[in-house]
């Protein structure tokens, strides 16, 4: 795992199934961009000795082609792997009041059903199963339609 110039890593793995599904949207400058929720579980052992499932949602955003191809090719309940980075943004809501969200910017993604899986056939050639997103500009960032 490589470094960065101050010995620090922030990288994020998941798999995990979609909560909806994706609706692409575009930025003022043109730009894809898509914000999904993956679910991802948990399961335990309870004091009770029953096992209990704990599930996670994670907001995922992808962008350019990537987010293109997830919103062509991905449905509600599609498994993805996602590769990424943590990433926190701010934004006033309509009463002024100061709004966080956290989330993973994907870096990778790989698409894990079969054709059965999802219903629907990947194209042919199928996308790139390895899909490396490039950062959004800043001003793209500025400018995320949600």
């Amino acid at each position: 795992m490589a470094f960065d110039s101050k010995g620090t890593v922030n990288k994020v793995i998941l798999i995990g199934r979609l909560g909806q599904d994706p609706e692409v949207k575009y930025t003022p400058s043109g730009a894809a961009v898509v914000t999904i929720s993956l679910a991802t579980n948990t399961s335990y052992k309870g004091q009770d000795g029953n096992t209990v499932e704990q599930t996670e949602w994670n907001r995922v955003v992808a962008w350019r082609k990537t987010a293109e191809i997830i919103g062509q090719y991905c449905k509600k309940g599609s498994r993805i792997y996602v590769e990424g980075r943590l990433t926190t943004r701010s934004w006033d809501d309509q009463n002024g009041v100061k709004r966080y969200t956290t989330e993973v910017v994907t870096e990778h993604v790989q698409f894990l059903d079969s054709k059965s899986d999802s219903g629907t056939a990947p194209p042919s050639p199928p996308p790139p199963a390895d899909t490396h997103v490039a950062e959004p500009s800043a001003d793209e960032g500025d400018d995320l339609p949600f």
